[in-house]
């Protein structure tokens, strides 16, 4: 099969069945071919657990950011309007902003809403649930402390869930980040996997975990260095 010079490049630069110690997979990440945009950087966990009742997933907020410019649009009425203009909410409104959606308007990335906006919301499940856009009171985006909650979406909290396929993927920054900053964010993302449940941390139950760019190789990390003691 003929290789592309880009896979080519990519190929050279992994070797093949090692598991890297972080500091090192995110060197190999920042040494693939140049792109002309700013390739995001990926953490994929495979887990050997199978979806429960109790299903594993969580928020972490990352400290340096995802490097992504969040849209959040917040579902409220009253005085929790100032309060989500106040935190710089892209969006902000009840009936409006519900009609909006219902017509197919979802140009936002996470919706936050009060408690007594989720009955009007729950109606709208079939557009907001497929896009993964539903509020929802385990993420922290069903709340009625509305500006804490969008100060910490627009400074890079995000979400993780576990799917159907036992896999767990975030975004956890930008390759133009710094490596210190890269392996922060990585180190806190998993650290955060792992304590979302004590099932998660059994040193069988992580299969493996791989970080990637977009355009880049996906680098498997050796276990053992988030093992929580």
């Amino acid at each position: 099969m003929n290789l592309t010079k880009r896979a080519k490049a990519i190929k050279g630069i992994v070797e093949k069945d090692r598991e890297y110690d972080l500091n090192g997979a995110v060197a190999v990440l920042k040494n693939g071919p140049a792109t002309k945009f700013d390739q995001t950087v990926e953490v994929s966990m495979k887990l050997t657990l199978e979806q429960t009742s109790t299903p594993i997933r969580g928020t972490v907020s990352l400290p340096n950011g995802t490097g992504k410019s969040v849209k959040v649009a917040v579902f409220c009425r009253g005085d929790f309007e100032e309060q989500a203009k106040a935190a710089d909410a892209d969006f902000v409104g009840s009936d409006e902003l519900l009609k909006k959606v219902s017509d197919g308007w979802c140009d936002f990335d996470v919706a936050v809403a009060t408690p007594d906006m989720m009955k009007d919301l729950a109606k709208l499940g079939k557009i907001l649930g497929p896009r993964g856009l539903m509020p929802n009171p385990k993420a922290g985006t069903v709340t009625t402390e509305i500006g804490k909650a969008v100060k910490e979406l627009k400074a890079g909290k995000i979400e993780f869930k576990m799917d159907k396929l036992s896999g767990i993927k975030g975004p956890v920054g930008k390759l133009s980040f710094d490596e210190k900053a890269l392996v922060d964010n990585i180190t806190t993302f998993i650290k955060a996997v792992l304590n979302s449940n004590p099932k998660v941390q059994r040193p069988q139950a992580v299969k493996s975990i791989f970080i990637s760019s977009t355009m880049g190789p996906g680098v498997r990390l050796e276990r053992g260095q988030f093992r929580i003691s």
